[in-house]
């Protein structure tokens, strides 16, 4: 796959220090793994026991972004990181949904790596990709929230128009039971520190449960 990934001037701006490791493969998806599952359950009981709700905000890769989303003025407790809603839900009690191997496989690196993750199915993106910001009115619909208002947000978009941002990726570009060709962004507003434990930890799930072949690696370093 030949895709250009520009980080536009609007996020060096608040991030100067950006990077970004993004992750091609070729995958097989299943609708549910019972290893992968034994290991995220695993993950789960660590968590809840070492973990209090204050001392999410304070993960690196959690705290950056929040301050990114401030600095592009939006309120980071309404419109939460993923990686940051990921960590609330376990220590809330509601545990972690199930929705496919990739999708689960994708929302355990980011539990326990604190970073927001694109997770898209590559096949389905138009063109290449510009990280920008989201603009007043601009259509975006969030996977199982529908219309999302990403104004203020940063947002990758293709030709056709926004794939994902750090609260939600859009329907469009969904990863499904059929995805066979994975794309999977983990962005770095933190910068490159615990970027590369990230990526290898993201590729050990892969070929373990997804199967994963043809891996492409690409990083982005940003030092405006």
């Amino acid at each position: 796959m030949k895709l250009k990934i520009e980080i536009g001037e609007e996020i060096l701006e608040v991030c100067p220090g950006f990077h970004l490791a993004a992750i091609y493969c070729n995958v097989k998806n299943t609708k549910f793994n019972e290893n992968l599952w034994i290991e995220i359950d695993e993950f789960i009981n660590h968590f809840s026991s070492s973990y209090k709700m204050a001392d999410i905000k304070k993960r690196p890769a959690i705290n950056a972004t929040r301050e990114v989303y401030k600095k592009l003025g939006k309120d980071p407790n309404r419109y939460r990181p993923s990686g940051e809603a990921l960590c609330r839900r376990l220590l809330n009690g509601q545990g972690l949904y199930q929705i496919d191997t990739l999708v689960d496989l994708i929302n355990l690196v980011s539990l326990k790596t604190g970073y927001s993750i694109g997770g898209f199915d590559a096949d389905k993106i138009e063109g290449d990709l510009r990280l920008g910001v989201g603009k007043a009115d601009e259509p975006f619909e969030a996977i199982g929230r529908g219309t999302m208002n990403i104004e203020g947000l940063p947002v990758y978009r293709d030709s056709i128009g926004g794939i994902g941002n750090p609260s939600s990726d859009e329907e469009r570009t969904k990863i499904t039971p059929d995805t066979t060709h994975l794309l999977m962004l983990i962005n770095g507003y933190s910068g490159r520190e615990g970027l590369d434990e990230a990526v290898e930890y993201s590729i050990n799930l892969l070929k373990k449960y997804a199967y994963a072949e043809q891996i492409k690696i690409s990083l982005i370093i940003c030092n405006k």
